[in-house]
């Protein structure tokens, strides 16, 4: 697992340098397997600490979290580990999950508002739309229960009032589209900045929506 653990770091050092975040911000996840006492393979996920430096990051300071909430490790995981938690449980596909506080996602989630169909990529995200979840307290179940609804048949969304949540079937999807997300937030803000965007109406959403169906190289 220390290759794993190595590749959360890498990933998450690449989210910093990508302008995803800054500083502390932001969490990283990977499912993971750990081999528990009695020699079984125990289902869970790799996160990235609370609270340190993505660059001071070692292996060692990965934490494994048990899909129960409990954890094994030097270090406490993110606080925001239950909609981690949460999305590894309800959405089978998800293979890694990326939170992140980058600045156009964090604008409009503080407009709380969904971004409507103003580019055919929002399809990339599952839907015809990105939708902005209701606001609670950062590491709360609360939050974790408004980001479900918020990603139900997407699987991205905006946190309001915080900022973005991806998850992607391993780390390298998720960061890309991670980058995507942020890079459409920033198209809506200057487009909006100067006039009210011509929105792609159901039907041709509907037929983009199937043609992402067979979109890029399929596994």
């Amino acid at each position: 697992m220390t290759e794993l653990r190595q590749k959360l770091i890498d990933t998450a050092r690449r989210m910093a340098a990508s302008g995803l975040n800054k500083g502390t911000a932001g969490n990283l996840s990977v499912r993971a397997e750990e081999r528990g006492e009695a020699g079984s393979n125990e289902s869970g996920f790799l996160i990235t600490p609370s609270g340190m430096a993505y660059a001071a990051l070692q292996p060692e300071d990965i934490v494994f979290m048990h899909l129960d909430g409990s954890y094994t490790g030097r270090r406490k995981p993110s606080s925001e580990w239950r909609f981690h938690r949460d999305l590894y449980t309800a959405r089978p596909e998800a293979g890694a999950v990326l939170h992140a506080h980058s600045p156009f996602a964090v604008s409009l989630a503080c407009l709380r508002r969904d971004i409507p169909p103003f580019h055919y990529m929002i399809a990339r995200f599952g839907g015809d739309t990105l939708r902005c979840s209701t606001y609670a307290t950062f590491g709360t179940q609360a939050l974790s229960d408004a980001a479900l609804s918020a990603m139900a048949g997407r699987c991205a969304c905006l946190l309001a009032n915080h900022g973005m949540l991806v998850f992607g079937r391993d780390l390298d999807q998720a960061l890309d589209l991670g980058i995507e997300l942020e890079a459409l937030c920033e198209q809506y803000w200057r487009a909006c900045s100067i006039g009210e965007p011509v929105l792609l109406d159901a039907d041709e959403m509907a037929t983009v929506l199937e043609k992402f169906g067979s979109y890029g190289q399929q596994s």
